[in-house]
């Protein structure tokens, strides 16, 4: 999958956005960011990973923030970066963009758009469809960090591999997402699907264990958005049946339901990570409560259209991007940017929820009181935590 020496050349170029950084009243709480993760946090990768694909996000992905493609599947920034801006640190440096060790002076992003928790292996074992058999999954993002390392760490490979681990912050997901899509979508029974969340799970918990083997002492882990709320999960079952509806937000509840219950198993896997590592900080990241924030209130967040793509194919045969489409005039009046992943302001309103509002367990600020950019940074927006959901 490693792209040709000109591919990355070009990356440096093309792909790092250029934002000017706003003066720093202090300093860093954390010296770098690394992500793992899929399309929801994927900066780049996908472009150097998948080559020449037709799922490439292509303008007009990035035109309200970046006024240009750059690799992320939306319309603007991601949580990731909304996250990066509030600690002062620059975006996330795609790892495929880069080469050298100064490359990653504030960290790495590993998320690929399409990438799984588990492996083709498992899913082939299950008989379960994937929609590439090279798709990336965790095990491989992490071989990936681990070949960062040697490069980061040259000299004094303990020393200052313990100094840079410690003081870095690890962003672990969302990841496990795609590993539901695709059995979704090509009407794998919901029984066999549910079946799969406990391995998810599993490989998410084996991920962070290997991260702390390696020295992180920070991780955000976050859970699964309410997939219910999705317009092509919407489109795809929808029903006549009003019980299949919850009724404050007219998303589709077996599905939220299910989501629920991937976190729930995630958040009793990390409780007992922190038993077994307690001088570690691990944060339970609840993208879900804070999404849900957005379909309750809409209006609160400027939002006209929560359940519809802004960007959208006109036939089966094109998508966003790709063929005849059509795109919204105002992506922020919109829930969703193509059907699938959500828009900039969503985006905006979910890293708020964690950085400001009750969405992290235990809070970032209790965790890193000693980091004023966490209060500081983030637009001040007031909060409820929603309950029965």
């Amino acid at each position: 999958m490693a792209s040709s020496t000109s591919m990355l050349v070009v990356a440096v170029v093309l792909l790092v956005p250029a934002v000017a950084q706003p003066a720093r009243a202090h300093p860093p709480c954390y010296s770098r960011l690394f992500n793992f993760g899929d399309s929801l946090s994927d900066t780049g990768n996908y472009h150097f990973v998948f080559p020449n694909d037709t799922s490439e996000p292509v303008l007009p992905y990035g035109e309200t923030f970046f006024n240009r493609s750059t690799g992320r599947f939306s319309n603007g920034r991601l949580i990731v970066d909304f996250i990066a801006e509030a600690l002062e640190l620059p975006f996330v440096r795609p790892y495929w963009s880069g080469q050298r060790a100064k490359d990653f002076a504030r960290g790495a992003n590993f998320a690929v758009g399409g990438a799984t928790a588990l492996s083709p292996e498992f899913f082939v074992k299950n008989e379960a469809p994937l929609p590439n058999p090279n798709t990336v999954h965790l095990d491989e993002e992490i071989d990936w960090f681990r070949d960062l390392l040697k490069l980061l760490c040259t000299r004094n490979l303990a020393g200052r591999c313990t100094n840079m681990m410690n003081k870095s912050l690890f962003l672990v997901g969302e990841i496990g997402g795609n590993d539901y899509n695709l059995p979704f979508f090509t009407e794998v029974s919901f029984e066999k699907i549910r079946t799969f969340t406990p391995s998810v799970v599993a490989k998410i918990s084996s991920t962070i264990k290997k991260l702390i083997d390696l020295g992180a002492k920070t991780l955000l882990v976050p859970g699964n958005l309410p997939i219910g709320c999705v317009p092509a999960y919407l489109m795809k079952f929808k029903s006549d049946n009003e019980e299949d509806y919850e009724r404050e937000t007219g998303c589709i509840r077996w599905m939220n339901e299910f989501s629920q219950y991937h976190n729930e198993l995630l958040v009793d896997e990390l409780e007992k990570l922190r038993k077994l590592h307690p001088g570690v900080a691990i944060i339970y990241a609840d993208y879900y409560g804070a999404a849900m924030e957005v379909f309750v209130s809409p209006e609160k967040f400027g939002i006209e259209h929560p359940f519809m793509a802004c960007c959208a194919g006109v036939s089966t045969a094109s998508s966003c991007g790709y063929g005849e489409y059509t795109v919204c005039d105002d992506p922020q009046k919109y829930g969703s940017w193509d059907g699938l992943h959500p828009s900039e302001v969503v985006y905006e309103a979910i890293a708020n929820g964690l950085l400001r509002g009750p969405y992290t367990q235990p809070t970032i600020a209790a965790t890193a009181n000693s980091c004023p950019q966490i209060t500081d940074a983030v637009s001040s927006v007031e909060y409820k935590v929603l309950s029965d959901m």
